[in-house]
């Protein structure tokens, strides 16, 4: 997965809000972290404020 589809679907699940949706937000970050590594996963927590949304910390396993 790119960083940029990464992002788009994380759009959809912000969108959505909800608790259904932070598991599915996680689920993308886990494969963004695979895929591109931690430091990767964590700068889309930071950019789209996933921490504020959704709980998640930067460097927090996913």
């Amino acid at each position: 997965m790119t960083l940029e589809r990464a992002r788009q679907l994380l759009g959809t699940q912000i969108s959505f809000g909800g608790g259904y949706n932070r598991n599915g937000a996680r689920l993308i970050l886990a494969e963004v972290a695979r895929e591109h590594g931690q430091e990767a996963a964590d700068a889309l927590i930071r950019e789209l404020g996933l921490e504020q949304l959704f709980g998640f910390t930067p460097g927090q396993p996913l």
